[in-house]
């Protein structure tokens, strides 16, 4: 549960921050960059700690199933997004003039971070249950748009702003919605695990008990 908060925590922030610079895409000024700036260190700070906090409880036996799939021990995703939001969020706030016409490439960056992040968390779920097609098409978009961000920057600034506010709203929403749905996918393997256990329970204790004439 705490990593689905951590998750969708990141994914208000991506959303709040796409509204943002949908809204005011000619305003670049110093109060803009430095909310969100804020709100990129405060997503970032919230994944890094989730992460500590899943470590220290992670298990430390490795469990695996009849199927040969791991079912406990396994140690949380590294925070990638999660550090580099830290970085970016760090420098937009403490040094906002310096970094106001390079915001179009620090978002790119991060919108490449949250592609990557999305597919590790793909690979992740992919031991609870078979994962749709389309799973991986929104987070290969998100990532050729930052690539395509970075390499070839839009002129003028404010359309840039204007389309990096709709890719990083996307990337929020389909973010948001991963969460919930890889957080059901894992609850409904976990009950499945606990039926199969029970079941295999019941079946030791009726072969125990002696059959009586």
């Amino acid at each position: 549960m705490k990593i689905l908060q951590s998750s969708f925590f990141r994914a208000l922030t991506a959303i709040a921050v796409g509204v943002l610079l949908i809204k005011y895409p000619d305003n670049t000024v110093t109060g803009i960059v430095i909310t969100i700036g804020v709100l990129f260190l405060l997503s970032g700070l919230v994944s890094v700690l989730t992460y500590i906090n899943a470590r220290r409880h992670a298990s430390e036996y490795t469990i695996y199933d009849a199927q040969g799939r791991q079912i406990a021990g396994q140690m949380p995703m590294f925070p990638i997004v999660g550090i580099g939001s830290i970085i970016l969020g760090a420098i937009l706030a403490l040094m906002p003039e310096t970094f106001i016409n390079a915001l179009m490439y620090v978002i790119g960056a991060i919108l490449i971070l949250g592609a990557i992040n999305q597919y590790l968390a793909i690979i992740s779920i992919r031991r609870y249950g078979t994962v749709a097609f389309w799973y991986w098409i929104c987070p290969t978009l998100i990532l050729l748009a930052g690539i395509y961000v970075i390499l070839r920057p839009m002129e003028p600034l404010s359309m840039a702003m204007y389309v990096l506010g709709w890719l990083t709203l996307i990337y929020g929403i389909v973010e948001a919605l991963n969460s919930m749905m890889f957080y059901f996918i894992k609850r409904r393997w976990e009950k499945e695990q606990e039926e199969l256990a029970k079941s295999l329970e019941q079946e030791t204790v009726a072969e125990e008990i002696p059959a009586t004439d």
